[in-house]
């Protein structure tokens, strides 16, 4: 196999507080994957390290054999597959699919779509390394613009809030379909990551998908209106 830079993002792992990438001996990476890796400090081992000499489970107790119904948090660091952030992964891979499909039943959103959803990706992987995620514009919109779009559809795109309804294209029910899957998500979020005083340990996280929940209105906003920006 021969790996991208893109899957070199995804598959980045970490391993005793460092990040590593593991590689196959009959694998290859492209040079611009390489490149990535050198510049950010993760090096590259081969695959037959990956797998742990032991297990950890998160009382302190350790296993040789990794159970079938359990999986990786951090690491070596087993938990129940029942655990809120392996439950939020795997929302972030229902959020994903969707996200897949809208774009390609919407060819014209698909630029922007594909932004979304490589958001999603670096919610996933932030969360898997435990890394802050930067804020950055989403579709050329910083979280200020976005906010006030999706706050005040008056003023941009001449209609009110709206409910969708069984009247409004596929468009907008495509983007809205999307919207309530990263709604589920972000509350999975804010249930993964609440401590012990009810308060939120990754803000970053909950904050990017509110923008992304914002976003797809906004997209909804322009479809309803016709104002798609093409």
């Amino acid at each position: 196999m021969i790996y991208t830079k893109q899957q070199v993002q995804q598959n980045i792992r970490n391993r005793d507080g460092k990040r590593v990438f593991y590689l196959g001996a009959e694998d290859r990476i492209t040079q611009e994957a390489r490149d990535y890796l050198r510049d950010r400090g993760v090096e590259i081992l081969p695959s037959e390290q990956a797998k742990p000499q032991y297990y950890v489970l998160q009382n302190g107790a350790t296993l040789e054999k990794k159970p079938e119904s359990m999986t990786h948090l951090q690491g070596n660091i087993l938990v129940s597959k029942t655990h809120p952030r392996i439950a939020f992964r795997g929302a972030l891979d229902e959020l994903e699919g969707v996200l897949l499909l809208c774009g390609k039943r919407l060819p014209h959103q698909a630029g922007k779509l594909q932004e979304i959803l490589e958001l999603t990706r670096k919610i996933l992987s932030c969360e898997v390394m435990d890394e802050p995620l930067k804020e950055a514009p989403l579709c050329g919109y910083t979280q200020e613009n976005l906010h006030h779009r999706s706050h005040f559809p008056q003023k941009y795109y001449g209609i009110a809030h709206f409910m969708p309804g069984m009247e409004d294209s596929i468009a907008v029910l495509e983007l809205n379909r999307v919207r309530t899957v990263c709604r589920r998500v972000e509350l999975m979020a804010a249930r993964a990551f609440e401590d012990e005083k009810g308060l939120c340990t990754r803000q970053d996280l909950l904050q990017a998908l509110n923008r992304m929940s914002s976003m797809l209105y906004v997209l909804m906003l322009e479809e309803k209106s016709g104002m798609v920006q093409r």
